[in-house]
């Protein structure tokens, strides 16, 4: 319990400082929507980046862990995908809100939880679930958001038309980079490492400030987390570790293989998400309270898996 409670306090003292900034006005009526536009347009991609082009692919052969890990992953953003788009939903809406049941945030309370955890050995794991959260699954909602915002009946011209605006997406852009730079084999030059190192570590801290702004705004504050936002908190803190179990169950893998692929599936909601509905100006209310939703709960729920997994 105490190893969960240390490692989600910093994620709501960076929220709050965010909302305290709103509430008396310290960084203007437009900080968040522009800082949310660093964070799409600099901070994340250079954190793509980053990720991909120090990955170390032959330790990261892992396929009962990945396979186990997708299952819970996709298995519920489809899920949550194929839902709301049957109860009327927009094929962009529902693509954010398959993210806000399935998009872990494995980079900043995962990596340290299952350091703590498990140990540092196992860390290769944990890069495994942050490269299919924050750029395989983030890749496929950004593809069907994209497909979801043209007004184009002809299939060729519809796969043109999302070819044209993925080529321009600095956040699909980035990691592709960041892997033809890694299959080169060649080290980053120290002054390049050290410029996408600085954008990188801005990403996280950012983004939780331009949450913690969205939240104090007048049309949010004080406003009931939606019906949505429970069940979507539901699904990510339950139903995706149930899942990711029974595929481990399924492929018969160890039991601290297993452990950790149920541990990161159990992480609380990323704020990907939420910058993709301030980034394409979709509702991001049921998004950002899912995410304050799912860290506060977080600290029971991981409790709970952490005892399990023992």
């Amino acid at each position: 319990m105490l190893t969960a409670i240390l490692t989600v306090i910093p994620i709501f003292a960076v929220i709050i400082a965010g909302f305290t900034c709103g509430r008396f006005a310290l960084l203007g009526p437009s900080a968040s929507v522009e800082l949310n536009r660093f964070v799409v347009y600099l901070a994340l991609p250079a954190l793509l980046f980053e990720v991909l082009v120090n990955a170390d692919w032959r330790t990261l052969f892992q396929p009962g862990f990945t396979i186990a890990f997708a299952v819970g992953a996709f298995g519920i953003f489809g899920l949550t995908l194929a839902v709301r788009i049957k109860r009327g939903h927009s094929l962009s809406d529902a693509a954010i809100d398959g993210l806000n049941a399935g998009y872990a945030n494995a980079g900043y309370i995962g990596i340290p939880l299952c350091e703590t955890v498990f140990g540092r050995e196992i860390l290769p794991l944990a890069t495994i679930a942050v490269l299919l959260t924050v750029c395989v699954l983030f890749a496929v909602a950004l593809i069907v958001i994209e497909i979801g915002r043209q007004n184009e009946a002809q299939p060729h011209h519809l796969a043109l038309k999302v070819a044209g605006s993925l080529a321009r997406n600095p956040l699909l852009i980035a990691p592709v980079l960041g892997f033809a730079w890694s299959s080169t084999g060649l080290p980053l030059p120290m002054a390049l490492k050290t410029f996408v190192h600085m954008l990188a570590g801005s990403a996280t801290p950012c983004a939780l400030v331009s949450l913690g702004l969205f939240l104090s705004a007048r049309k949010t504050a004080g406003s009931r987390p939606s019906r949505a936002a429970f069940v979507f908190t539901g699904l990510k803190l339950l139903g995706q570790p149930a899942l990711t179990a029974a595929a481990a169950l399924l492929f018969r893998l160890s039991p601290g293989v297993a452990g950790m692929a149920v541990l990161m599936a159990a992480l609380p909601t990323g704020t990907g998400p939420f910058m993709l509905a301030e980034y394409y100006d979709r509702e991001a209310a049921i998004t950002s309270h899912t995410i304050l939703l799912s860290t506060a709960a977080s600290v029971v729920s991981l409790a709970a898996w952490i005892l399990l997994i023992k």
